[in-house]
């Protein structure tokens, strides 16, 4: 009876195994003789540049003394992290501010929740290789913006705040093409996935570029930006992301006060040079 129920309990752990779970996917490995103290793995989805980057400094200078063992996966999009930390394929993804998180819930479905407290800003700024000044643009050009929802508002919003379009009063970064209430040089808009923006530049007059895509690209935001979006009061910080529920698991937690160290916040300001700036 013994053998037969341990058969039966084997069996269904291996079934379990096969079906999967939407849990997120958060290990501790064991530690044997002669290694390290167990570590716990946690398994995010980041964009290439700047949050890949961050979590490997952090993973090569704070997190094994932590007991974190940081397992990284890069996506060059907005959409997949997300969708692969819904399914349980992540513990939890760095690539994104709260407004995108909140308008990826709502059309999606999804439950995923922000992890306080964030941990950079990347201003979004106008980029050109026909003009060195924001007075320079001519009449009728064309302007590539961010094609997804939040960025897109944040984008018309950064060209109103430097005089180039008005929008209807209140409606501030949820503004779309529509709300736009004078363009007095004629502006041509060229909403575009995110990534290829930069890419863009050889097209059209400007382009507005998140920053990330921007540093990635070679770009220097501090430096070439026409504008650069201001970070006093912005809501755009980017930071964390988990499975609702998950903020207060203790790898999170851990994560997260890792991302506040002092180490990090001077690692980005020499790194990057303005165009990724530490929140406070």
């Amino acid at each position: 009876m013994k053998i037969r129920a341990f058969v039966g309990v084997a069996a269904l752990s291996l079934l379990l195994a096969a079906c999967g779970t939407s849990q997120p996917a958060t290990e501790t490995a064991k530690a044997g003789k002669g290694t390290t103290p167990a570590e716990t793995v946690v398994k995010i989805g980041a964009s290439p540049v700047p949050h890949a980057e961050i979590l490997k400094f952090v993973q090569d200078n704070l997190a094994p003394a932590a007991g974190l063992k940081l397992e990284i996966v890069e996506f060059t999009d907005y959409v997949q992290p997300n969708v692969q930390l819904d399914e349980g394929n992540l513990t939890a993804n760095f690539f994104q501010h709260k407004p995108y998180l909140d308008d990826f819930n709502a059309s999606k479905g999804t439950k995923l929740a922000f992890v306080t407290p964030a941990v950079h800003l990347e201003p979004l700024g106008l980029y050109s290789k026909k003009i060195t000044a924001v007075s320079a643009l001519p009449d009728a050009a064309t302007v590539a913006l961010p094609n997804d929802a939040t960025n897109l508002g944040r984008a018309l919003k950064l060209l109103a705040d430097n005089g180039l379009i008005t929008l209807k009063d209140g409606v501030g970064t949820a503004a779309t093409e529509r709300d736009v209430t004078g363009n007095p040089k004629k502006l041509t808009f060229k909403p575009l996935e995110g990534a290829v923006l930069p890419r863009s530049l050889d097209d059209v007059d400007a382009a507005v570029i998140n920053g990330n895509y921007a540093i990635e690209a070679g770009l220097k935001p501090a430096a070439q930006a026409l504008v650069l979006e201001k970070t006093e009061g912005n809501p755009y910080v980017n930071g964390l992301v988990v499975q609702e529920g998950h903020e207060k698991d203790a790898a999170i937690t851990t994560l997260a006060k890792l991302l506040q160290d002092p180490k990090v916040k001077e690692f980005i300001k020499t790194k990057y040079e303005g165009g990724v700036i530490p929140s406070e």
